[in-house]
């Protein structure tokens, strides 16, 4: 169930930092859906990958280079859906910073939410 919320809710999310900023472009819903479904996947096989292949770059830059990461999988979400547009790097990256900051309130949210009693 919370695996279900957090889908729908990041959905939202990326609908919300479409509706902000102009850089990022959501055409409905279900292409939220589908983006928010991309970019996890995509958090979850390729992100690691690449945090450890760079991790010199990110130990010296004292892990800003990770935002450069982050920018990279939204971008990379984009290029792979019809409905999901991000225009250049820094849509990517002011994108992506946007909807992690969203994420981590609505992880934080959902962990109240769903905590054991």
């Amino acid at each position: 169930m919370k695996l279900l919320a957090k889908w729908l809710l990041s959905a939202s999310a990326l609908l919300f930092v479409a509706y902000v900023y102009s850089g990022v472009e959501v055409s409905t819903f279900t292409s939220a859906l589908l983006a928010a479904l991309v970019i996890g996947l995509l958090n979850a096989v390729v992100r690691p990958v690449l945090v450890v292949l760079t991790l010199p770059v990110t130990v010296l830059t004292l892990g800003l280079f990770l935002f450069v990461i982050n920018a990279l999988v939204f971008w990379a979400a984009a290029a792979v859906l019809d409905g999901f547009q991000v225009r250049g790097f820094v849509g990517a990256l002011v994108g992506s910073l946007l909807y992690t900051a969203i994420g981590v309130v609505i992880e934080s949210a959902l962990e109240r939410l769903f905590a054991n009693k």
